[in-house]
């Protein structure tokens, strides 16, 4: 990871972190140290999870299948509808509905039922029913357009989650877990990391930092889409010598802290971000 991009981390405050007296111990490993009673982030762990994360977002997107980034908070709100738009995946930003991934049949049905309303605004615009009729189809079209408009193209279980506030999307974590559906959160110095897969510890409150994390994944996913185009013989090859060595679910989190050995990078990038942040002394 280039030093311009950790500068870039620092720059967008992805290492402050909640108020010391509103942090969550399981969060310890990852805190650096304390200032004026804020809490700051170890970049060098950002950078690690950042690292993880984008190896794991491009090999699940390589092997076919999708992601879903999840965030309804105001500050993710636009960065992901753009960021995720350009990348053709799938999110959430208005509300997650209870039963999205664990009734996701459900979920498709009320999605027809939306493609079954725009046919008819596009055909008669309505002008076939009553005004009073008109009134609620056009409010339930708006309604379902906004709650799912995001996933309206995702017509199986995405292969991983992207969360933004642990807290805020415990519902949809729950269910992911449920589901064995890993989860890639930007946790805060009060969530818990026990409900990630592969935590990136940042502050999630700042639209700058979740830009640039967002934006990050994105480019992943953009480069495992190459892959899946591009290595689509050598995959089916590489399928048959290793006997369907990748068809085993990926869902504990062992699995994906595995391979941090590889990410020796990580730590010289790490070193480089303190000595570019003036790191202050713990206290």
């Amino acid at each position: 990871m280039s030093t311009t991009l950790v500068q870039e981390l620092i720059e967008a405050g992805i290492h402050f972190g909640q108020r010391s007296s509103n942090w969550n111990p399981r969060m310890g490993p990852y805190i650096y140290g304390k200032r004026s009673g804020i809490h700051i982030i170890d970049i060098k762990e950002t950078v690690k999870g950042l690292l993880l994360a984008k190896r794991f977002v491009a090999k699940t997107v390589a092997g076919g299948k999708d992601i879903c980034f999840v965030g309804t908070k105001r500050q993710a709100k636009g960065v992901i509808e753009q960021h995720v738009s350009d990348a053709g995946m799938h999110y959430v930003t208005e509300r997650w509905l209870g039963g999205t991934l664990t009734n996701f049949s459900t979920i498709r049905s009320r999605l027809k039922r939306l493609e079954e309303l725009e046919s008819i605004a596009e055909t008669d615009n309505f002008q076939s029913y009553s005004k009073k009729m008109e009134s609620q189809l056009r409010r339930e079209m708006r309604k379902i357009k906004r709650n799912l408009d995001g996933i309206r193209h995702m017509k199986k279980l995405p292969g991983a989650l992207v969360i933004i506030d642990v807290n805020r999307e415990m519902t949809a974590i729950k269910e992911a877990r449920k589901m064995g559906i890993p989860v890639v959160c930007l946790i805060d110095t009060d969530g818990n990391p026990e409900y990630a897969d592969i935590a990136i510890p940042g502050n999630d409150d700042s639209m700058r930092s979740i830009d640039v994390i967002i934006r990050e994944l994105c480019k992943a996913v953009a480069e495992g889409k190459q892959q899946r185009t591009g290595g689509d013989e050598a995959g089916q090859n590489g399928g048959a010598e290793s006997g369907g060595e990748q068809r085993p679910r990926r869902s504990r989190r062992a699995q994906f802290r595995a391979d941090d050995a590889s990410d020796a990078g990580a730590g010289e990038s790490g070193d480089a971000a303190r000595a570019a942040a003036g790191a202050p002394a713990e206290g």
